[in-house]
């Protein structure tokens, strides 16, 4: 392995550490297929997983633009060298795919290809993907190679490393589903502690608010002064129960959070609300970094709340919402044409529009929040996190 390829021991040191260092599928695909290309100088690279239905339940690729892969159009089916691959768990190099007797054509937009290297990943029997390259580059300071087309071809060196590679592919891909697996089955048993808790607890409190509900009911007529003491009671009962919910609330962070991060989960659930009202909502984002999962899952909150408010209650034509990094921190701004209101009548309108909980959720992890409205004038809530 002397020539082309980085088949150096760190090169191929680094590519190993790198697909063990992930833990979500999606990032171990993306790596292995990195990989593969930059160690084998091939000029594309894609992993597929196949699903039970002739297609691919995961398929990506490196080396391919955003804006191509999208011209290309769905995700291939298994026909072709790939189902080859799939089906007789065998390397397949050849010099020019175009002119393989399996080989059944690509889309309009497909980038040409010509050399082919590619083999299964396996998991003991199992096969769980397919790893392969295409167009093989020309080392830099070496002669044009005398192949179609000008092109050097994979080497029988190319498929041995190409062949260490799917073999690690394997492990870390295993071990990240594995992973995703047992976090699915943590999260199932938290959502099922809540439940029984949620359960027991508020209906406990909906059933002491029944019968005293119906106790002031019976004495309203003979005795108003008790019945009033017995709604007292009602309203201190559905307070405890309220608590108890956003108790329980709290400790449900998002699971999209932990899995796309806040910026690309608030753009989601904003796609989501713009599809969803005749209000135009809109996102943008500048410069954010990672910032503490409470400040994350704060900001989250209380841009959930704000919206809400604006959707609901203030008969908004338009909602923007803008998530900036400030300093090693973040700010963020929701903002609405809506019919506003005076945020001084905090008394009433603040727990109404829940501005006395979002208050607290900011300066619950060190932030700031800011309102500013005026009947007729819009909204706009403004909340500050520090950062880490």
């Amino acid at each position: 392995m002397s020539h082309g390829p980085r088949s150096g021991l760190y090169a191929v040191s680094s590519a190993l550490l790198a697909m063990s260092r992930h833990l979500e599928v999606r990032d171990v695909l993306k790596t292995i297929v990195a990989s593969a290309r930059e160690l084998l100088d091939a000029q594309y690279a894609a992993l597929g997983v196949p699903d039970d239905h002739g297609g691919f339940a995961q398929f990506v690729v490196d080396g391919v633009s955003d804006a191509q892969w999208k011209a290309i159009g769905p995700l291939p089916r298994q026909h072709g060298i790939l189902a080859a691959m799939l089906r007789e768990a065998r390397p397949e190099r050849l010099a020019d795919v175009r002119k393989d007797p399996r080989f059944e054509g690509w889309p309009a937009a497909h980038p040409d290809m010509s050399d082919f290297l590619g083999l299964p990943i396996r998991d003991g029997e199992e096969i769980i993907g397919a790893l392969f390259l295409a167009n093989k580059l020309r080392p830099e300071g070496q002669a044009p190679c005398a192949g179609p087309d000008g092109r050097c071809g994979f080497t029988e060196d190319d498929e041995e490393l190409l062949t260490i590679l799917a073999q690690h592919a394997a492990i870390a891909l295993t071990n990240a589903r594995l992973y995703e697996r047992s976090r699915e089955l943590t999260i199932a048993e938290e959502r099922s502690r809540l439940a029984h808790e949620l359960h027991d607890a508020v209906s406990q409190k909906l059933f002491s608010l029944r019968l005293t509900a119906q106790a002031a009911a019976t004495l309203v007529d003979r005795d108003p002064s008790r019945a009033k003491g017995e709604l007292q009671q009602v309203a201190a009962l559905a307070a405890e129960a309220t608590e108890e919910l956003r108790a329980a609330v709290v400790e449900l962070r998002p699971a999209a959070l932990d899995e796309d991060g806040l910026v690309a989960t608030l753009r989601t659930q904003i796609q989501v609300l713009d599809r969803a009202h005749s209000a135009r909502v809109t996102f943008a984002s500048h410069g954010v970094r990672a910032l503490p999962a409470s400040q994350e899952e704060a900001l989250l909150r209380v841009s959930q709340e704000a919206l809400h408010n604006a959707l609901r209650h203030s008969g908004a034509a338009r909602v923007d919402v803008t998530l900036d990094r400030r300093g090693p921190g973040a700010v963020l701004h929701v903002r609405d044409d809506g019919s506003g209101f005076d945020p001084h009548a905090i008394r009433s309108a603040g727990r109404h529009l829940g501005l006395v909980s979002m208050r607290d959720r900011a300066s619950g992890v060190g932030g700031t929040l800011t309102v500013e409205s005026a009947p007729g004038a819009g909204t706009v809530i403004e909340m500050e996190v520090p950062g880490g």
